[in-house]
């Protein structure tokens, strides 16, 4: 980590830099990640690494070489060390001894050296289960098994053209524009001893271009906040925004990721493509006026069959809807429902980018021929060019279609529980990007679909079975499993500015029961209701309780519950445990027994257990966490699968080897429909069940178990 900081600061083309890549791929050559130390190396290299130190490059190479089992290409940097060491006296002779003999032990092991079992799979390896069956012919990156569909009531949304099955890919697209979101830290207090800065956030995690994770990062040559995954993202980066960007700077970060999601858009896109849009939908507003009503035309499969993707806002002359700049800027910025105040705000924003542009001189590269900045000489005139405003025009329309259009990009991150013998995982938003394919999915609270991503690829896939002409829906945010109807709603008003009709939200309106039972009786267990003043659903008990007083109490024992992971996040087990008990008792006497945060101190308590080794009591307290959480998020949900992940690793820790591979069979089957065959978890969840099933005599006790 401290080595890639090294570098991000690190004058390009001097001696540090390659100094440094030499150092951090020794680092990575002890952690056991060869072929990332590999690449390392050749940066090295090729940073003009002195040659006096040259052998220490060359035997790591080699050694790396063993490892990934490329035993002719080790053999080959060895006999080049031998003739380098021949030609050249720096080394004083002990030295050269100890390097002659550590090439002849290495020689020894090419024979017969035996791979340690490290996998060298790229990252974009992981992509190839995301390729889709057929693809449409009018929508780019999608199947042929939906299509886009125009109405009044719904907009452009898109409908199953055929029955859709379980796990079946529908979307894989690549954001047009992704832009990573800084992880908000505290400033460091101030300390006479020098501490040094080990904390990272997602700008120092992930590649800036295409968003996958980083081990070893390459810096941007010019400034000390971008860094990649390659020397290959590093330049299409720098080709297509960050010539311009990395001169902006601070100015990008202050503005905001939404401000710099807008610019990069009209980067990529290049002027003349902006330009051209601009013109066409801001020429005349009679015109525009009449655009819009011929685009509204209601069109129906029945009524034109064949025809439901003709005249759809963002297709082109084809009638085929690509994932393009075209396409964005064709998606409604939806000023109407903004207030005034955020219409300023937007409309300050693209005009301080656009001052800056000019101040730097930059406005002449980005409208014009790219040229370096540093030739560019700043504007001095107090008129912008017609070129400028048009720019400032479409930046601004981006920044207003991003409040419900802008898609969240997330992954799982690990967090260690129980002394990191079981792994906890969580989703985490680390970058906000623009998909037009993925735009044209409408909301429900109950979804037919399941988006997640490899780096910027978003992959759609279907967990419920979709009959041909249903509507093909995802999750905007707000869930019928997290979220009361009335909550629901409300969010998606405020920041989509529509009243949600989905089949989730219309039964729980027309129920007169709660969606999200809460509190329980202390008398008789049965569910309490009401506003203010909540009363038992049992006809003959007459217990009533305050609302506010219930929730103080909630909320008290939700503060021991962080207290107790506070403890157990330091170690202290045993004391968590008895905190997390005695919270459980509580709980229990005015929760009602599906309430998440009874299941939460479950789970805690499964944690604390498996960090004394204690699986059988873990497995016990998970298992209940799991019966809350299957009836709050259902039996195919992301959710559960998450949770039974966790319990295979405490059955396979604890050797419960039968409890084992019935829990992998169900957590495989689940993440498999959310995540595909090829995500790191699915992988894990493969070798725990290929080791359990490849011991002796487990074939025949699981047959017999099956039988």
């Amino acid at each position: 980590l401290l080595y890639s900081k090294a570098l991000s600061h690190a004058t390009t083309g001097s001696e540090e830099l390659a100094v440094c890549f030499a150092n951090r791929s020794a680092a990575l050559f002890h952690l056991g990640q060869y072929q990332v130390c590999l690449e390392d190396i050749d940066r090295a290299l090729d940073s003009g690494y002195p040659d006096q130190l040259m052998y220490k490059v060359l035997l790591r190479r080699a050694e790396c070489l063993l490892q990934l089992q490329r035993t002719q290409e080790a053999t080959q940097v060895l006999g080049e060390l031998e003739e380098k060491l021949a030609s050249q006296h720096s080394l004083f002779s002990n030295k050269f001894q100890a390097v002659l003999t550590h090439i002849k032990d290495l020689k020894a092991l090419v024979p017969n050296h035996q791979s340690n079992g490290v996998t060298t799979d790229s990252p974009n390896d992981q992509l190839q289960d995301l390729e889709l069956c057929s693809q449409n012919p009018k929508i780019s990156n999608a199947s042929s098994a939906i299509s886009v569909h125009l109405s009044t009531a719904k907009g452009r949304h898109l409908v199953a053209a055929e029955d859709i099955s379980l796990g079946q890919t529908l979307v894989k697209e690549e954001a047009f524009v992704s832009v990573l979101i800084p992880e908000k830290r505290p400033l460091p207090a101030y300390s006479v001893e020098r501490n040094w800065d080990t904390e990272v956030g997602n700008e120092e995690q992930h590649c800036h271009h295409c968003l996958l994770q980083v081990i070893a990062s390459v810096p941007c040559q010019a400034c000390s906040y971008t860094i990649y995954c390659s020397y290959k993202c590093r330049d299409k980066a720098q080709q297509d925004y960050h010539w311009a960007e990395c001169i902006l700077g601070n100015i990008l970060l202050t503005l905001g990721v939404f401000a710099n999601l807008a610019l990069r858009a009209t980067l990529v896109a290049g002027f003349a493509q902006v330009n051209r849009l601009v013109q066409e939908y801001y020429r005349d507003p009679e015109e525009k006026r009449n655009l819009l009503e011929t685009r509204e035309i209601l069109h129906s499969s029945v009524e034109h069959p064949g025809k439901t993707e003709d005249h759809i806002p963002g297709c082109d002359t084809n009638g085929v809807y690509h994932s393009s700049y075209q396409a964005i800027f064709s998606l409604l910025p939806h000023s109407e429902h903004q207030t005034p105040e955020h219409r300023f705000l937007c409309g300050f924003t693209a005009a301080a980018l656009c001052r800056k542009l000019q101040e730097m001189g930059l406005d002449v590269a980005v409208v014009g021929q790219k040229v370096p900045a540093e030739q560019c000489n700043a504007a001095t005139a107090a008129e912008w060019s017609p070129e400028l405003r048009a720019l400032g025009v479409a930046m601004h329309r981006h920044i207003l279609q991003l409040q419900c259009n802008a898609q969240g990009v997330c992954t799982i991150r690990a967090t260690g529980i129980g002394c990191y013998a079981v792994e906890c995982r969580e989703q985490v938003r680390v970058a906000s990007a623009l998909f037009p394919v993925l735009s044209l999915m409408n909301h429900s609270c109950d979804p037919n679909t399941s988006v997640s991503f490899q780096g910027q690829t978003a992959v759609v896939r279907a967990v419920k079975l979709i009959k041909e002409a249903q509507e093909v829906s995802h999750c905007y945010g707000p869930h019928c499993s997290r979220m009361r109807v009335k909550e629901r709603l409300q969010l998606l008003r405020s920041q989509y500015f529509f009243t949600c009709q989905c089949r989730a939200c219309l039964q729980e309106q027309e129920s007169e029961v709660k969606s999200i039972l809460s509190f329980c009786c202390v008398h008789c267990r049965a569910p309490l209701q009401g506003e203010d003043v909540l009363y038992c659903l049992t006809a003959a008990c007459t217990f009533t309780a305050d609302r506010s007083r219930l929730m103080f109490q909630l909320q008290d024992v939700q503060l021991r519950v962080s207290k107790a992971q506070e403890l157990l996040d330091a170690g202290n087990s045993d004391q968590a445990i008895l905190l997390l008990e005695d919270c459980r008792r509580e709980g229990r006497s005015f929760l009602s027994p599906e309430h998440t945060v009874l299941a939460q101190i479950e789970d805690c308590l499964a944690q604390a257990h498996a960090a004394c080794a204690n699986w059988s009591a873990a497995a016990k307290h998970l298992q209940r966490s799991i019966q809350s959480v299957e009836a709050h998020h259902g039996s195919s949900s992301v959710e559960l699968g998450h949770e039974l992940f966790k319990l295979a690793q405490i059955f396979f820790n604890g050797c419960f080897l039968t409890d084992a591979v019935g829990t992998i069979a169900k957590a495989e089957h689940i993440l498999t429909l959310h995540y595909g065959p090829q995500h790191e978890m699915v992988q894990e969840l493969q070798q725990m069940k290929a080791c359990v099933t490849g011991l002796p005599g487990m074939k025949a006790v699981l047959k017999g178990d099956i039988s």
